[in-house]
């Protein structure tokens, strides 16, 4: 590929040489504009997210359905939902700005808790079920959650935090008597008179989502009523207006995880906006995923790299006619290899594959595939979002490359988030003052305006998708008694996609093992954390201010095999 420098980008250009670059690249900025036309965005400034989404009414259409019993909710009745949970949490003394945390796993009430949260005004702050109590800790300590929806292993525990615990079963139907559960029930019961709405503007902060960001530990994403209604009007109702059919009979499948930005985005706020249904699994099984897609007639499957696996590799064995309703699956949160690729659209010649890429700091939003009769391009991430500017900078001098060219992927837009929680330096770091974020992830741009991911400059390992921090992982190991020094870095995995590897320096005379060290970080994070691999080492590569060099630990790794 290609590169041009500034200095012969940033003179006069004459006409001839400007008519070389396409005409949605700027020679003179290095801006990249999306081909795309803008889209509005709502301009009353005292318009809240929920107000947006529900904006619509799409009476008699299943807004939810559980894929074990099929017991759904239709939209009237998610929106009454919504307002009860507001109500009942009301009374229960929250208020505009007061942090909620939600830890629970995918269900058909999942969304009616995060909207009721931001209906009052509150602020939402999610996490992973099968935290530990040490990341719960930090997370609730970060962001100051006062009160905490959690199944019941954890409710104890919030309840010594000094968080008020309300206990949500694993499964709930509203036509049963749930008396043990009593406060969930009365929140969701329409018991409660409607609360007056407080006056929520668009800039105020709707969620605390933790990220790992470029490099570092995980820290607090903050974003804002007008984020979360950029991704719906710029991610969700976009990608709808680009097809014929209605959305109306869309049916999705929710496997990804509510408390993960991608999930959340789709069926916790997106796709209420589209009027379309969406089949809730609490859990991963490929088979159930086959008996639900051909059960409720799905169409529309958003997965994250193993699940694609997965249903590859299944369809291979079962009856073709199981999948005739899906018309669409899409990937995103972590790189796809060829060969995956092209094993998916050998065995699903009539569905509609595609990529794309965004960031928690994004609010999801960045690039979508598109596919038409005529062309497909299934290996790339898409083409960048309406009202989405882009640049492609070289990591080392900072300046901007034109298309062709391989640099660092920067963002800019209504979507970027507000910044990190009480933590200006990693901001600054992250996002410029000219509101450019950068993403850490090495991309190029082709002629018509295709984006492909081709590395990562930032040091997070994406397990199945879910982000892990070496940092987070390094302050685990580094406590224990018999660890010296340490450093966690990515391996490739075929299946996983990455995975953590621990690169551990014993102390003298310790005779500690492989086991002991995976043991010890398991019994202290959430199980997508767990260190798989250990390679035990006499020094931790750094450079001359003290930095892990984690590029050599993986030549060192690589050594080892």
């Amino acid at each position: 590929m290609t590169t041009l420098n500034n200095n012969s980008l940033n003179r006069h250009l004459s006409e001839e040489e400007a008519s070389q670059f396409p005409h949605w690249y700027s020679p003179e900025t290095g801006i990249c504009n999306s081909i795309h036309p803008s889209r509005h965005l709502p301009s009353d400034p005292f318009l809240d997210v929920v107000s947006f989404i529900f904006s619509d009414q799409h009476n008699g259409v299943s807004a939810l359905i559980d894929s074990s019993t099929g017991y759904s909710i239709c939209y009237p009745q998610l929106y009454r939902l919504v307002q009860s949970m507001a109500s009942g949490l009301h009374s229960m003394g929250i208020s505009k700005n007061d942090v909620v945390l939600v830890m629970l796993p995918n269900s058909i009430y999942y969304p009616a808790i995060l909207l009721g949260v931001l209906y009052l005004g509150g602020v939402v702050t999610t996490m992973n079920p099968l935290s530990s109590k040490t990341e719960i800790r930090k997370q609730v300590t970060d962001s100051k959650a006062c009160l905490g929806f959690a199944q019941s292993g954890k409710v104890e525990f919030l309840h010594e935090l000094g968080v008020t615990p309300i206990e949500v079963p694993e499964n709930f139907n509203l036509d049963l008597n749930w008396g043990c559960f009593s406060s969930f029930s009365k929140l969701i019961s329409g018991e409660f008179d409607l609360v007056p709405r407080p006056l929520i503007r668009q800039q105020d902060t709707a969620a605390i989502m933790y990220s790992s960001g470029t490099t570092g530990a995980s820290k607090g994403v903050v974003l804002t009523h007008r984020n979360f209604m950029a991704m719906v009007e710029l991610f969700v109702k976009f990608e709808a207006s680009q097809y014929q059919y209605s959305s109306f009979k869309n049916v999705y499948i929710a496997i990804l995880p509510m408390f993960h930005i991608y999930g959340m985005s789709l069926f916790v706020m997106g796709l209420f906006s589209l009027g379309s249904t969406i089949v809730v699994m609490k859990k991963f099984d490929i088979n159930e995923v086959v008996k639900a897609i051909e059960r409720f007639g799905v169409t529309h499957f958003p997965v994250v790299p193993p699940i694609l696996t997965a249903l590859t590799k299944t369809a291979k064995t079962v009856n073709g006619e199981k999948f005739q309703s899906l018309k669409q699956v899409s990937s995103g949160a972590a790189p796809l290899s060829r060969k995956l690729i092209e094993d998916f659209v050998e065995i699903f010649p009539h569905v509609d594959f595609i990529q794309g890429y965004g960031m928690t700091e994004s609010t999801a939003v960045g690039t979508r595939g598109y596919n038409t009769k005529k062309f497909h391009n299934f290996s790339s991430i898409g083409f960048l979002a309406p009202n989405m500017q882009a640049k492609v900078v070289d990591w080392t001098t900072g300046s901007f490359l034109p298309p062709g060219s391989s640099g660092e992927l920067w963002l800019r837009g209504p979507a970027v988030m507000k910044g990190y929680l009480n933590n200006a330096v990693a901001t600054m770091s992250t996002i410029d003052k000219d509101g450019w974020l950068r993403t850490g992830d090495i991309v190029y741009f082709d002629q018509d305006g295709f984006l492909y991911i081709i590395d990562r400059l930032k040091e997070i390992i994406k397990y199945k998708g879910f982000q892990i921090a070496p940092a987070d992982l390094e302050a685990v190991l580094i406590s224990h008694p018999e660890i010296l020094d340490v450093a966690v870095a990515a391996a490739k995995d075929e299946e996983c996609g990455e995975i953590p590897v621990a690169f551990v320096v014993r102390k003298n005379g310790s005779l500690l093992s492989k086991e002991v060290v995976m043991d010890y970080v398991a019994r202290q994070v959430a199980p997508y954390k767990k260190i798989r691999k250990v390679v035990f080492t006499h020094s931790i590569p750094k450079s001359a201010a003290g930095k892990i060099l984690r590029r050599e630990l993986g030549k060192l790794l690589t050594s080892r095999l």
